[in-house]
Parts: C-alpha cells; structure tokens; sequence
C-alpha cells in the first residue's frame, strides 16, 4: 500500500495541457471539494473560502488576468484559493461556537482556548496575519494536491495570476475574501510533452536531516 502511494505520488505532475473534452464526475469532484473542507489548519480555524468555478465563461474572463494560462479554459474545473480578510475576535467567537454546537460543550468552557486564539491573532500585525492565513491556504493547497494525485486526477497549482483583477471579476470583495492561489484540475491531455518527463526531485539523504 505504501509503495502504491509513492507511485502516484511519482504519477503527479504540474498538468500544464488538460484535455478539455474530459470533465470529472460529480462523486470525484465532491471528494476533492470535501478533502479541502477538512484540510487541516492551525488551531483548527480554517481562515479560508474555496471558489469553486465551471462555468466556462465566467473562466474566459479569467484567463487574461491569469497570464493566458490555457489550464484556466480547459480543465474540469477551476479551484480559487482565498483567505478572510477580517480575521479577528468575532470571527474566532464564530469558531467557538461552532466547537461548542459539534461537540456538545458549553460555550463557556472554551473560554481559554478562545483567549489563546484571539491573543494569537490580535498580537499579529496586519502584514503578519496576511502572511499566516496565506501559509493556511497553501496546506490546503497541498492536500488537494495529494487527493488529486491518489485518484488519478490531474492538477495544476497555479500563482501566475492577478489577485486583484480575479478579486474584482469574481466579486470576492463583498465575502470578505481575497485570491490567494488557483489550482485547475481535470485529465491531460495526451499531447501534454510534460506527461511523461521524469520527476525531478533531490535524494531523500540530501533533503531529510537525521538527528
């Protein structure tokens, strides 16, 4: 089994050629969109919207900000990363609640983790929260990439786009968000070259420090 992992491991690369005739079923899709509701994060806070696009013509208004990347039009789908704008103490409240409610606890008993958190995000500087819930959404990133990979679905995590035109044709202002990373996903295409290139990776003794 763990040999299997490895080998699609090895089978994933960065799709740069989708087939745009092959869209992913809607099961496949739904694990891929659940996979990215219980990525982890810290604290468990989850500062983060997942913008999930099919529509071919909303997309064509993206592939101008996007650099023109064909990935953008011709994969299944398109995923926009985003991350909150307004991380503050209402919004952990929000979270705290939500604990309270799933797990059955009263409210009040989350006071120390709750102060713990707010402490956290308050003691950041705006330009140091940015930072923090960008290294969120880039785990979330990778374990999309994972599942993609362990389902034999292709993808193409992608930062060579323009946040601010993506924030304004997609609207993203008004949910309090803002893009922070795309990743198209679907099938390649047969005549992607990049396909059947060998993975280029450092041994595991250069890149793993044993002490």
């Amino acid at each position: 089994m763990e040999q299997s992992i490895l080998d699609k491991l090895n089978w994933r690369y960065a799709t740069k050629k989708f087939d745009p005739n092959k869209n992913l079923p809607e099961k496949d899709l739904n694990i891929l969109l659940e996979s990215l509701r219980l990525s982890a994060s810290s604290f468990g806070l989850q500062p983060w919207k997942f913008v999930h696009i099919r529509n071919k013509d909303l997309r064509a208004k993206l592939k101008e900000p996007a650099w023109d990347q064909a990935q953008i039009i011709d994969a299944s789908d398109l995923i926009v990363f985003c991350g909150l704008k307004n991380l503050n103490k209402n919004y952990v409240e929000k979270f705290i609640a939500q604990v309270a409610r799933v797990r059955g606890v009263d409210f009040s008993s989350l006071d120390g983790y709750k102060k713990i958190m707010v402490d956290f995000v308050e003691g950041l500087s705006s330009e140091q929260l940015e930072a923090w819930i960008s290294k969120q959404v880039y785990i979330a990133l990778g374990n999309l990439l994972t599942i993609c990979a362990l389902n034999n679905i292709d993808a193409c995590p992608m930062e060579g786009f323009d946040p601010v035109k993506f924030d304004e044709v997609l609207g993203l202002e008004k949910n309090g968000i803002t893009s922070k990373v795309l990743c198209t996903i679907g099938y390649r295409s047969k005549q992607d070259q990049y396909a059947t290139l060998k993975k280029v990776r450092f041994s595991k003794e250069e890149v793993v420090i044993e002490m």
